[in-house]
């Protein structure tokens, strides 16, 4: 391919641009044939123009552009220096936004010396005409120099094209960065591969990043290229069709690149266009305007945005696979390993050569079709195996068609898939291996259906497949030791478990009916069912994993929207789970569920909430669900335990219960012992009735991984959002609020659970406390409004708004109204929140607070000036108006 292929005067014309700058400075006369190109080529993308016209068009055209500019300048000894598109613009690549790479070449440092002036004078009129040049000015021996000590110079100059100037000082360049004096091809080759391994690490190992780097991710244009990098080191090939001939690529697989090429192109053209910079992330606001560029609209149940998006994931995923095939095959043709002599026979269709698992010929797949099964299975049984060799990979490939409803309903199959599921090793590696290669999606063509499938949200960043392999992936985590410190508890459980292939199982479908219009969880139990009665489980173990789908869901929304220190929370959620194994079933999965769906939502926190539940829970079940605790029971040993801690420290019990003063029953129910003694040691050195800040990390009894802060005070009118006001203004974010008044004192005992705007604990740093609690007392003793500050909405916030849900109720049994807020978070909200109950005269008793990525889902339980429940309509529909505004206010800021 040469761009002359691309010549098109509609695009520039030369004569007339020549003639331009005859007659007119040169900035006005070339801005204005920029201008006309980008609009041609725009108008074209509208049209739907073959996109690869568009790249090598502009490229074609900017060649014209930049070679007549450089003939507007007097060069001295012309013979001696060059301009030279390097990199992407000099394979004729150019995408609207791109980098326009340059290297000014000359024959020895007197030519730059001599050429300074006009140097300077090109470089000014590209930077005036706002093109995003990169240009380097070197001599050929320095071109060599910067080459040896970088592979990266070295691919540049791999990619090269003479604009204007002599052709042979490229030429020269050429030869000295060859492989026979710099950069051999099996050197070159590892450094690309350590180069890409760094690259995919950044994305998380994952083409499935929602908001993915259409260039640099995995699967992305840059696999592509590194492919191309690598053969032409090596063969001196200029093409990828070139490895058609040498039997690297068949044609359907060359086809498939360049399909996957020409897709992301156009994704990284609409991107360019939409954004006005070269700007190669598909972010959540531009993934909108691409998919109605695309034509993409609302349809089963799925927005045009996720259609856009599995359609990209299927895209990127597909090449990347043909990546790790061929770069296989490179790293067998250039490295030579010695090892490949070695031979490890398996049976009569695999062997091991060079670590690698191969078939003996080429018909294993077509004589015994269950060999597509098999491999996976013996590459988790035999840790020697390092991977599966490119020649077979190739054959899987061409061989997955076989996979049909005879295949499925084979018994050596299904027996097959269980002995993977049960292996001791190498379970999710290989069912990645599976999903990568497109054989998981087939033999489970339920499972194909959430290939790529997005969820449009901040909460889940991966597709429905990616994450539900991390799931498992993070069940065989839990079986290792070194895991025990972030685990503690499933480090444990997971070898108790009776069948943990169970686990795994779940896990599989646990998510498996996402995307269908209905609840998930119903359509995921009975695909499992299907599954489990297919794979012959007994009733007992079919029963497990159909109630671990259905409810997978069960313990993550107890631990985070429920009051877990209520006994009546626990005794329900002890009857719904009803055994030991079910629960022990149920907590790795949650865990593993919950770290899979955001790591950076993962903390101690939501992690101490599971543990709270876990141990509740077994402590419920092993004293019977025919006995479950009371409430006045809960009361009874905490008072105890609090009462033996105290006394060790010289208090008698009369002088104990004076300090509790009466602060009533939640009190007890929702603080731990070591909390109680804590603060009433605090309060009886302090002074009874004087106020007070406490502040440390919580106990590890109850929560972890958080700071809570006691404050003791008189009671108030909106107290609380006095103190939520100045912890917002301290940039901490309430993860749990107990509001409790003693009910003879008037004396409120509140204690706020806060984590920093990193979603981390406060720590130990003595300076930031005393601030803390220094500006809470001032926040406690001036009732005056707080104004909010203005901590800046995140982008990702931003295009997430949700309109706000709201529900309000009375709760009878405990005289109090119940306020339901469902918005997107937001810096301050908890703060505006608490400044309208405070406007409209209402007292909070307590909330309960939930943040799951952009969405909130807080409760609060409020009374009246009176002590009452809201019981006037008009009261109620002026706090929902209210509370409706000031949520939207801040969403729009």
């Amino acid at each position: 391919m040469t761009l002359s292929e691309y010549a098109d005067t509609d695009l520039v014309d030369i004569d007339s641009l020549r003639q331009a700058l005859a007659e007119r400075p040169p900035i006005p006369a070339l801005r204005q044939a920029l201008d006309t190109l980008q609009q041609q080529l725009d108008k074209r993308f509208e049209h739907g123009e073959p996109i690869r016209s568009l790249v090598f068009g502009r490229a074609w055209a900017l060649d014209q552009i930049l070679h007549t500019a450089w003939h507007h300048f007097d060069w001295q000894r012309p013979d001696d220096l060059a301009l030279i598109a390097v990199g992407g613009y000099g394979r004729g690549e150019l995408l609207p936004k791109s980098d326009i790479d340059l290297l000014l070449l000359f024959s020895d440092d007197a030519c730059i010396d001599a050429n300074v002036e006009s140097i300077q004078s090109f470089l000014t009129l590209m930077w005036d005409l706002k093109l995003d040049i990169g240009h380097s000015v070197r001599t050929i021996d320095a071109c060599r120099e910067e080459a040896e000590g970088d592979v990266t110079v070295t691919t540049n100059l791999m990619e090269t094209r003479t604009l204007a100037g002599n052709n042979s000082l490229r030429l020269k360049v050429s030869a000295l960065i060859s492989p026979a004096h710099i950069w051999p091809s099996a050197d070159f080759y590892k450094a690309k591969i350590n180069e890409q391994t760094n690259r995919h690490q950044k994305y998380h190992e994952t083409e499935y990043n929602l908001e993915p780097n259409v260039k640099a991710g995995p699967g992305g244009l840059r696999d592509i290229q590194t492919v191309a990098w690598v053969a032409k080191r090596h063969f001196g090939d200029t093409d990828l069709s070139e490895l058609v001939e040498r039997g690297f690529l068949t044609d359907a697989e060359y086809q498939g690149l360049l399909e996957g090429q020409d897709y992301l192109w156009r994704i990284r053209y609409a991107l360019h266009r939409f954004s006005g910079r070269e700007e190669d992330r598909l972010l959540f606001d531009l993934q909108e305007k691409v998919a109605e560029q695309f034509g993409y609209r609302d349809r089963d149940g799925q927005l045009a945005v996720e259609h856009l998006m599995q359609d990209y994931f299927r895209q990127v995923f597909r090449l990347r696979a043909l990546n790790i095939m061929l770069l296989q095959h490179f790293d067998e043709t250039i490295l030579g390993n010695e090892d490949d002599a070695h031979i490890l026979p398996i049976n009569n269709r695999f062997q091991v050569r060079g670590g690698y698992i191969e078939t003996l010929d080429d018909s294993v797949f077509i004589r015994t079709p269950s060999a597509l099964m098999e491999v996976f299975v013996l590459c988790a049984q035999r840790p020697d195996i390092k991977g599966i060799r490119a020649a077979t990979l190739r054959q899987i490939f061409a061989n997955r068609h076989r996979i049909d409803g005879k295949f499925r309903q084979d018994l050596r199959n299904i027996t097959f898939f269980m002995e993977l599921m049960r292996s001791p090793a190498g379970v999710s590696t290989n069912l990645m291996r599976m999903n990568q290669y497109g054989v998981l999606g087939l033999y489970l063509p339920e499972f194909g259906r959430i290939v790529g499938q997005m969820q449009y949200d901040l909460f889940h960043v991966y597709t429905v497949d990616a994450h539900t392999l991390l799931t498992i992936r993070n069940l065989r985590r839990f079986r290792h030791a070194n895991n025990t410190v972030q685990f503690p508890i499933a480090t444990k459980i997971i070898h108790q478990l009776p069948k943990v292939e169970l686990a795994y199982v779940a896990a599989l479908y646990h998510d498996i009916g996402k995307g269908r219009g209905s609840d998930h969880s119903m359509e995921g139990a009975e695909e499992v069912l299907r599954f489990a009665r297919r794979h012959r489980l007994t009733g007992w173990e079919t029963d497990l994993v159909v109630w671990l789908v259905r409810n997978h869901l069960l313990m993550s929304m107890t631990a985070q929207r429920q009051d877990i220190s209520d006994p009546e929370v626990i005794n329900h959620f002890a009857q719904q789970v009803s055994d030991l194994h079910r629960l022990n079933y149920l907590y790795v999965l949650t865990v593993a569920d919950i770290y899979a769906t955001n790591p950076n939502l993962w903390n101690s926190w939501r992690a101490s909430l599971l543990k709270k539940l876990y141990n509740e829970t077994l402590r419920a079940l092993r004293r019977g669900l025919e006995n479950p605790v009371n409430k006045e029971e809960r009361i009874d040993e905490v008072k105890s335990a609090a009462l033996a801690l105290l006394s060790t420290d010289g208090y008698s019990e009369r002088e104990i219960l004076e300090l509790w003063d009466n602060p009533g029953d939640d009190y007890f129910l929702r603080e731990s012992p070591e909390n109680i003694a804590w603060h009433t040691r605090a309060i009886a050195n302090h002074g009874l009735n004087v106020p007070l800040v406490l502040i440390r990390e919580t106990d590890a009894e109850g929560y972890a991984g958080a700071t809570q802060i006691f404050i003791y005070a008189p009671d108030r009118p909106h107290l609380f959002a006095d103190i939520a006001a100045c912890l917002d203004q301290l940039e901490l974010d309430i993860q749990d609020a107990r509001i409790m008044t003693s009910s003879s004192s008037d004396f409120s005992l509140d204690t706020f659970i806060v984590l920093d705007e990193n979603g981390h604990s406060i720590g130990d740093n003595p300076e930031r406390l005393r601030d803390i609690q220094r500006r809470l007392l001032l926040a406690i003793q001036d009732p005056e409004e707080t104004a909010t500050p203005n901590r800046r909405l995140s982008r990702r916030l931003k295009h997430f708004a949700l309109a706000p849900q709201i529900a309000i109720s009375n709760d009878p049994a405990n005289q109090r109204t119940v306020v339901e807020v469902i918005t997107s978070d937001r810096p301050g909200l908890l703060a505006d929140i608490g400044r309208v109950f405070k406007r409209l005269d209402l007292r909070m008793q307590s909330a309960r607070i939930s943040t799951l990525g952009e969405r909130v889902e807080d409760v609060f339980f409020i009374v009246d000036r009176d002590n009452e429940p809201l019981h006037e309509s008009q009261g109620v529909a002026e706090l929902q108006s209210t509370l409706e505004a000031i949520i939207l206010e801040g969403q729009s800021e």
